[in-house]
């Protein structure tokens, strides 16, 4: 059973940054591991997928509304990912989740812009505001 635990949430003004962060414990490390950054807006009735990042990869993928601006990385040492993101603007308000799946690498990539129904394991959500 994997675990996640989210922390970096808050509220900041337009063109800021946030930097997420998610730990997760219960041997989460496998072949086919795909980490990934949800988000659901307010009035959204279902999360989308922000940035995804396989396990075996160098480099995640991303949301257009994001690209450019949003980066997932990891820290294998520490069984964490984190998602930094600048440059942010009122759109990107939402509550954000990690999440992580046993997927290959295309069902990975594919969770960019879908609803996560994929994936088995989330962490509780942290609240991003960007004021305007």
């Amino acid at each position: 059973q994997v675990r996640l635990a989210e922390s970096g949430g808050g509220s900041v003004q337009a063109g800021g940054s946030l930097k997420l962060s998610c730990v997760a414990s219960g041997s989460p490390t496998s072949r086919n591991f795909c980490m990934a950054w949800f988000r659901q807006r307010p009035g959204k009735e279902e999360r989308e997928g922000v940035a995804t990042l396989y396990l075996g990869s160098t480099s995640g993928d991303y949301l257009d509304s994001v690209e450019g601006r949003f980066t997932i990385a990891r820290d294998d040492a520490n069984n964490a990912w984190y998602l930094q993101m600048n440059s942010l603007g009122p759109d990107d308000t939402a509550l954000y989740y990690c999440a992580a799946a046993r997927l290959h690498p295309f069902g990975c990539r594919s969770s960019v812009g879908a609803t996560g129904r994929a994936f088995d394991y989330w962490g509780q959500g942290t609240q991003v505001t960007v004021a305007s």
